[in-house]
């Protein structure tokens, strides 16, 4: 049986925050990861629009995905994206639920915001966009590096940092070999260390 990855959709997410990890995991398969990568929403919807605009069809509703995904947008401009889905709860709250299930949690950007209003970043290392650095610095300990693995809980910084992001959970999960693979398919010169 395949690991599942989802990537979690909101009216307002950031484009590349979702669709750039989504590409280089999807990539991952073809290079040899055992591994399903699917585009999920918490209630079933024909499409979702992204933060420029970006409409994309989901492939179902959040179930119980190996890794979470939860990309940033809209928490630095204050306009939607992340700040709306905070301030209504529910994402947080099925966040909180994946991971006490034993699901991985990653977050792109200011993703990150929705992993610390789930209560999963206090005292943590973590990263997000330079715009929500002091938002995040009230809970976690910020850490000054593109990608953060803490174990079960992984952040990213802006927005292109999420393919460095997906590129190192493929080393992680199923070799260097991989990884490579993917960043040379896709062209893609990986940047920064991971803090661990």
């Amino acid at each position: 049986m395949s690991d599942t990855a989802e990537v979690v959709l909101f009216d307002g997410f950031d484009e590349l925050d979702a669709i750039g990890p989504y590409e280089v995991l999807a990539n991952g398969a073809r290079a040899g990861a055992d591994l399903e990568t699917r585009l999920v929403t918490l209630e079933p919807t024909a499409v979702v629009t992204a933060s420029h605009g970006l409409r994309v069809g989901p492939d179902g509703v959040l179930g119980e995905p190996d890794l979470l995904l939860v990309p940033g947008g809209g928490w630095t401009t204050g306009d939607g994206g992340v700040r709306r889905v905070v301030e209504r709860g529910r994402l947080p709250d099925a966040v909180a639920a994946v991971h006490e299930a034993g699901t991985t949690v990653a977050s792109v950007c200011t993703g990150a915001m929705v992993l610390e209003a789930a209560g999963l970043l206090e005292g943590r290392p973590a990263i997000t966009h330079h715009g929500a650095i002091d938002d995040l610095a009230e809970t976690a300990d910020v850490t000054d590096a593109r990608v953060v693995d803490d174990g079960d809980v992984l952040t990213a910084g802006g927005v292109t940092s999420g393919l460095d992001l997906a590129l190192w959970l493929l080393e992680r999960e199923y070799g260097a070999n991989v990884a490579d693979r993917v960043a040379r398919e896709m062209e893609h010169e990986r940047r920064g260390e991971v803090v661990r």
